[in-house]
């Protein structure tokens, strides 16, 4: 039986109906229907100080539990500050459904007051994307919208409502199905491909695991964990795939690429064979390209089609879901026959490669009496996560010092905005994840850089009590392009020093809550301990080291192997 309601009605029995507890966003003219339907809804609306960081808390929401984030916006600016947001989601597979508002349907190409074209805009920057001008269509729309984000490879997707859709009456009748002949999702993975694949297993003298974001997308953990120690196979997992398996797991070696460890960079040069786990070969790992894994024969599982063989041919493509095509691989491995004898030897050989070289080069929290290394931050907050809090980042050297030393024994911990690096991301996704998981002590950790480009959402954080332990890296540089300024640009560093960073007991002081700041090596785990057990939010500013840089490191255009693995002069002590 159908009910006459408005638009705006329709809409948030939509949303209600796909499980939506929570949303951000920030209001304007043409969602102003919108917001008057929420005052009397169930559904929790986060006042963000900027659209971008709706998006990116809707990112961090999704990203800490696995379900659709919403965020809202109304026209014009409101939705183009969207953008980066979806880019973002896009880059990481991270689904996330944005309502924006747009102009009445007949003023729409007449340049309206805050008109833009956000159907065009977005076209590139979502999943997909949708302009909704007749009020019919916006329940089947919005339900698709929610679909489309969550299966297959997830991502954002946009529904653009006309002011008037929002504003019309009509009968409204609940969706019971999504009809989408266009859209396929392939899951299951070729059987023949699957078995293909546990042969090239059973022959392989040094295979190795090389699991991306697409583990945790798919909840593939638990599998690729029964399959890692049914074959013992060691693991490297990408940016976006840390905590997949659990870094304390005797199998994994490290995160690989640009600023991966020795160890994990060697093993993809030397192995033999290469189980590609829901990754895309991105050239942060890969280096140059035609240098990577150059022994190794390729097994590719990923749920897009576009993904397979889009940087590197596989010898075994699979497309599907790697959840299942796991849960198969894993049940043809355990019924057959184990290796022979001389296999075995060379399995073993090969696991003692891969622990000589970690012991070799091995990740060290560097620590100095008379100045904070980036390093010692990253132990001592490894130290109080113990594995199990939830750490959000910006882009940057912070990140991956993050990413090198604290542990994630669970997946979904790890937050951090991988594919488009957007600065500004940390605070928002902690948000995010904070409402996600009330349960879970949460630490943004970002640089002074990052930290800048949103103060505001201090408010919102005070505004909702959320006890978000915000911890700024803070080396008075954009310091990742002053590394790479340093070392490639004859130390010319050009618009990269901040100055005039505020004082972070007043900035805290003046939202409501503590917040102090650390300068000395000694004082760092107290003052760290002292953020974790206030109640509140807490802003710790610390003061590290200004030049120091991110190591390992390969330069852009070479080969993965060809780390530079500290500074220029310790190199070439350690030479001599």
């Amino acid at each position: 039986m159908s009910t006459l309601m408005s638009g705006a009605r329709m809409l948030v029995e939509c949303l209600a109906r796909e499980g939506v507890d929570c949303m951000f966003g920030y209001p304007g003219g043409v969602t102003l229907p919108f917001y008057d339907v929420l005052y009397d809804c169930a559904i929790r609306h986060i006042l963000v100080r900027h659209e971008e960081n709706a998006a990116f808390a809707a990112e961090g929401y999704a990203r800490a539990t696995g379900k659709v984030g919403v965020c809202c916006a109304t026209s014009g600016p409101g939705a183009t500050n969207l953008t980066t947001g979806l880019v973002d989601a896009l880059m990481d597979s991270i689904p996330i459904v944005a309502i924006t508002g747009q102009v009445s349907s007949k003023l729409i190409g007449s340049d309206a007051f805050q008109e833009a074209d956000t159907f065009g805009i977005t076209r590139s920057a979502t999943k997909h994307n949708y302009l909704v001008t007749k009020l019919d269509d916006l329940p089947r729309i919005v339900h698709e919208a929610f679909y489309v984000a969550l299966s297959g490879r997830p991502g954002p997707v946009l529904v653009d409502i006309a002011k008037d859709v929002f504003q019309g009456q009509g009968h409204y009748q609940p969706v019971s199905s999504i009809h989408l002949p266009g859209y396929k999702v392939f899951t299951e993975g070729h059987t023949g491909q699957i078995k293909r694949a546990a042969q090239l297993l059973q022959e392989a003298a040094r295979p190795l695991v090389y699991a991306g974001g697409g583990i945790v997308a798919a909840g593939a953990a638990q599998e690729l964990r029964e399959f890692v120690e049914l074959t013992d196979t060691p693991v490297v997992q990408t940016l976006m795939g840390l905590g997949a398996l659990p870094s304390e797991h005797p199998n994994f070696i490290s995160m690989p690429g640009m600023h991966g460890s020795y160890a994990a960079n060697m093993a993809l040069t030397g192995c033999d064979l290469l189980i590609a786990l829901g990754v895309r070969f991105d050239d942060r790992v890969t280096g140059r390209l035609a240098a990577f894994a150059p022994h190794a024969k390729v097994i590719h599982v990923d749920i897009d089609p576009a993904e397979i063989g889009k940087n590197r041919a596989p010898d075994v493509p699979i497309v599907g879901d790697v959840k299942r095509v796991l849960t198969k691989l894993n049940k043809l491995l355990s019924e057959s026959r184990p290796a022979d004898e001389g296999l075995s030897s060379a399995r073993r050989a090969w696991w003692r490669q891969v622990r000589e070289w970690k012991e070799e080069h091995p990740l060290v929290a560097e620590v100095s009496d008379s100045e904070i290394k980036p390093q010692h931050l990253m132990r001592e907050i490894d130290r109080l996560s113990g594995g199990h809090a939830i750490v959000t980042t910006d882009v940057g050297q912070h990140q991956m010092w993050a990413a090198q030393l604290i542990r994630f024994n669970e997946p979904r911990l790890w937050i951090t905005s991988g594919g488009l690096g957007s600065m500004g991301f940390g605070l928002p996704a902690a948000i995010g994840a904070q409402f996600a998981r009330p349960d879970k002590l949460v630490f943004s950790i970002v640089g002074d850089g990052g930290f800048q480009m949103s103060i505001p959402e201090l408010s919102t954080i005070v505004a909702n009590q959320l006890p978000i332990k915000i911890v700024v890296m803070n080396n008075g540089y954009l310091g990742m392009v002053r590394q790479w300024q340093t070392l490639f640009f004859n130390d010319r560093l050009s618009s990269v020093q901040l100055d005039c960073f505020p004082d972070a007991e007043k900035l805290a002081a003046a939202y409501g809550f503590q917040g102090s700041t650390v300068k000395k090596p000694s004082d760092l785990g107290a003052a760290l301990e002292r953020a974790v057990k206030e109640p509140g939010p807490y802003l710790l500013n610390v003061a590290v080291s200004p030049l120091e840089c991110v190591y390992p490191m390969v330069p852009a255009g070479s080969a993965i192997n060809e780390m530079v693995l500290g500074p220029p002069q310790a190199e070439a002590a350690a030479a001599r």
